[in-house]
């Protein structure tokens, strides 16, 4: 089968490969790729490292990485055959793939919070993912039923919806009008504006660089927008919203981002870090026990948010944000990754097996 990969840690390009297509044993289920999206998290995989400010980087071979490296895990794909003990799939059907697999032993995963696992399996990183003509799925579990949803847009629920959803989930307030601070509206960013205001949310603050990310975030629910070229960000924040906030979500998670984050919150406020931009964020030990403030990594989300999500997406209340459709081949995944790295993308782009629709 074409698989589309990152050949080792210094090659950035993205090369077309063959590799074998063996039968599904035990719980395996081998899927189609019709969809598979495009993420961010792509670009520092293909980059070899994220940034770590002071400390240097963190490489990804230094965290078992191995090579060729099959990317992908915002997957839509259609069932084309399963092992004997995958009991509740059927072949023809569509599904969406759960990618953040643990080890399914730890504590974690037994909580059901396989995103958490230690030692993580996860597809599109640690396994072959959806830059390919196929995809393997360990078990029927991490199949997701998304009838009469548009199939590129589901596919970014897997990650980009999910990530977007927890975050949401963590850093909403009870009062739907106490003013929620999302930096940066890129793809995740502009879902997280999406589910906050299909969660009842009103008081939604939008920031980010490019004013026509700003206009996409009016438009799912933002009642406040701010440019983030500002020296003055953060008072400009404040000042726009009456005060310090409640919560901030920070998709993009420099230390300047973060360092704005940290100064706009209220008493007993909360930062949710998102993005993997990278650097560092320097905390005065005092203030973080004066003004009780609660910082909190959000990675991925679980199988049961995953569920949660789609079941929300299917009640139509979830708006869509803009999807960028392309063709799924090794040239068309090297330019939308190019093009993701540049931060010129409104929405998400999710390329599709054969030609693309639009």
């Amino acid at each position: 089968m074409h698989a589309y990969a990152v050949l080792s840690n210094t090659a950035r390009a993205i090369t077309d490969i063959e590799l074998t297509r063996p039968e599904p044993t035990g719980t395996e289920v081998r899927l189609r790729v019709v969809r598979s999206g495009i993420c961010h998290t792509d670009t520092h995989l293909r980059e070899g490292f994220y940034d770590l400010g002071s400390r240097g980087r963190l490489n990804l071979l230094d965290r078992g990485m191995t090579y060729p490296m099959v990317m992908g895990h915002e997957v839509v794909g259609v069932v084309e055959a399963a092992g004997p003990d995958a009991a509740g799939v059927d072949v023809g059907q569509t599904r969406l793939v759960f990618p953040w697999i643990g080890c399914a032993t730890c504590d974690a995963c037994r909580a059901g919070h396989e995103n958490l696992c230690p030692a993580p399996q996860n597809l599109g990183v640690a396994r072959h993912g959806g830059y390919a003509e196929h995809i393997f799925v360990p078990h029927p579990r991490y199949l997701l039923d998304i009838e009469g949803l548009d199939q590129s847009w589901a596919a970014t629920l897997a990650c980009s919806g999910l990530t977007a959803y927890s975050a949401a989930r963590k850093a909403v307030p009870d009062t739907p009008t106490v003013p929620v601070v999302v930096i940066g509206a890129g793809g995740v960013g502009l879902t997280a504006i999406a589910t906050l205001a299909a969660l009842g949310h009103r008081a939604i603050c939008a920031i980010d660089l490019q004013e026509g990310n700003l206009d996409l975030a009016r438009q799912l629910g933002a009642e406040t927008v701010i440019r983030a070229d500002r020296e003055d960000l953060a008072q400009a924040i404040t000042g726009e919203l009456g005060g310090p906030v409640a919560a901030v979500i920070d998709f993009v998670n420099t230390g300047k981002t973060a360092s704005v984050a940290f100064d706009i919150l209220q008493k007993g406020g909360r930062m949710v870090q998102v993005g993997l931009f990278g650097g560092e964020l320097t905390v005065p030990t005092a203030l973080l026990t004066l003004k009780v403030i609660t910082i909190q990594g959000s990675f991925v989300g679980s199988l049961d948010e995953l569920g949660e999500l789609v079941s929300l997406a299917k009640t139509g209340v979830l708006p869509h944000i803009p999807i960028i459709e392309r063709e799924l081949s090794a040239p068309e995944v090297d330019a939308a990754l190019d093009r993701l790295a540049t931060g010129g993308v409104p929405g998400r782009i999710v390329l599709a097996a054969g030609s693309p629709t639009s």
